[in-house]
C-alpha cells in the first residue's frame, strides 16, 4: 500500500508499566495499519491494552511508570516516537487528535467552553484570540451547542453537551486522525447514538481518519471500515468489518460473537467465554487465550501464534490454523 494512503502505521509495539508489583505488559508487539480517511474500530475486553495503544500513538504514555520497550509510529509522516514533547505539542490537535472516554474529567473546570477550544486553535494558528473565540463558537455551533453558550464552565453542561465540547476541541483544527476513545461509555444510553452519530457525520465532512476504541461490536458494525480484535495486548485478528463479522477465524472473536444475544430466540441462553483475562502481569506462556480457549492443543501453550494472512486484509494469529483443516464453530443468529 503506499504510504500516502495510510494515514496511522503502528510496526512491533511494546508497552509496559514497571510498578513494584511486577511489570504489566499492556501492549505487546502489535501492528496497526488505518488508511487514510477510513475508520478502524479496535475491539476488546477491559485491559486487553487499547488505551495504552491510544497513548502510545499520542506519546501520552505516562513515565514512569510507562515505558514503550520498543516499536515504530508513523502518523501522517511524523516518526512520533522519536519526537521531543515541544515538537509533538504540534502535532497532537493538529495531526492527531483525541476524543477521551470520560467527559468529565476531560475539561479544564475552571475555563470557559470557548476559552478552552479557542486554546487548540491559537497553538497551531496565527489568529488573534478574538478570532480564535469566534471560531470556538463556530464550532459549539457545528456540535450542536448554541455560541452563545462559549462564556458556560464545564459544570454548567450536561454529559452530553461537555462530550461534545471535547469534540469541538478534537476537531477544531481538522486533524488527519482522530482517536475516538469509547466516546459514549460516560453517557446516558438516550443520547450514545447522537453523539455516535455527532461524530461520523463530522468525520465525513472534515474528511478525517479515525481509530475508534470500543467494546461494542454493534458500534463498529454501524461506523467501522475495518476492525482489529485486541486480547492480553496482542491482535489476534483483523481485516474489514464484513471479513471479521461474516467469516471470523479466532477463537477470542468467535466468542465475543456467540455471547452476543440472539435477536431471533428472546429465550436463547449466552455462550460465554469461560475463564477470566489474564493478569497482564503474569501472562501464559504461549497463546495468551489459550487457557480459555476450547480449541487449545498442548503447541498453543509453547509458542506466541504467528500472523497468518486469509487474504490481502484478513488477518489471524492462532496456532491451530497451522492445520489446513481448521474450522470454528461460530453461532449464527
Amino acid at each position: 500500500m503506499d504510504s500516502k494512503d495510510i494515514a496511522l502505521e503502528v510496526k512491533n509495539l511494546v508497552v509496559e508499566y514497571v510498578t513494584a508489583d511486577g511489570t504489566v505488559h499492556a501492549v505487546n508487539d502489535i501492528n496497526l495499519t488505518v488508511k487514510r480517511q477510513s475508520c478502524m474500530g479496535l475491539v476488546g475486553e477491559t485491559g486487553a491494552g487499547k488505551t495504552s495503544t491510544a497513548l502510545a500513538i499520542m506519546n501520552l504514555i505516562p513515565s514512569p511508570p510507562g515505558i514503550i520497550r520498543r516499536g515504530r509510529i508513523v502518523l501522517n509522516g511524523y516518526e512520533t516516537l522519536s519526537m521531543k514533547d515541544t515538537e509533538m505539542d504540534a502535532v497532537r490537535g493538529k495531526e492527531v487528535a483525541m476524543i477521551f472516554q470520560d467527559p468529565m474529567t476531560a475539561l479544564n473546570p475552571v475555563l470557559t467552553i470557548g476559552e478552552q477550544i479557542a486554546e487548540s486553535i491559537l497553538m497551531h494558528e496565527k489568529i488573534s484570540k478574538t478570532e480564535a473565540l469566534e471560531r470556538a463558537k463556530q464550532m459549539l455551533e457545528m456540535v450542536g451547542i448554541n455560541g452563545n453558550r462559549a462564556n458556560n464552565y464545564p459544570y454548567q453542561l450536561s454529559g452530553g453537551m461537555k462530550q461534545r465540547v471535547v469534540i469541538a476541541i478534537a476537531l477544531c483544527c481538522n486533524p488527519n486522525l482522530l482517536i475516538a476513545d469509547e466516546p459514549t461509555t460516560a453517557l446516558d444510553v438516550t443520547i450514545q447514538a447522537q453523539v455516535l452519530e455527532l461524530i461520523d457525520n463530522l468525520r465525513e465532512s472534515y474528511k478525517t481518519s479515525m481509530l475508534l476504541i470500543t467494546h461494542d461490536l454493534g458500534i463498529v458494525a454501524e461506523m467501522c471500515d475495518e476492525v482489529s480484535v485486541m486480547y492480553a495486548g496482542r491482535i489476534v485478528e483483523c481485516g474489514t468489518v464484513k471479513e471479521v463479522f461474516t467469516d471470523t477465524k479466532h477463537p477470542y472473536t468467535e466468542g465475543l460473537f456467540n455471547s452476543l444475544p440472539n435477536i431471533n430466540d428472546r429465550n436463547a441462553q449466552l455462550t460465554p467465554i469461560t475463564g477470566l483475562v489474564p493478569d497482564p502481569t503474569d501472562l501464559p506462556p504461549g497463546c495468551a487465550f489459550a487457557p480459555r480457549c476450547r480449541y487449545a492443543c498442548a503447541e498453543c501453550g509453547k509458542r506466541v501464534p504467528k500472523d497468518k494472512w486469509i487474504s490481502a486484509t484478513h488477518m489471524v494469529a492462532c496456532t491451530a490454523y497451522e492445520k489446513p483443516e481448521f474450522l470454528i464453530e461460530r453461532n449464527k443468529k
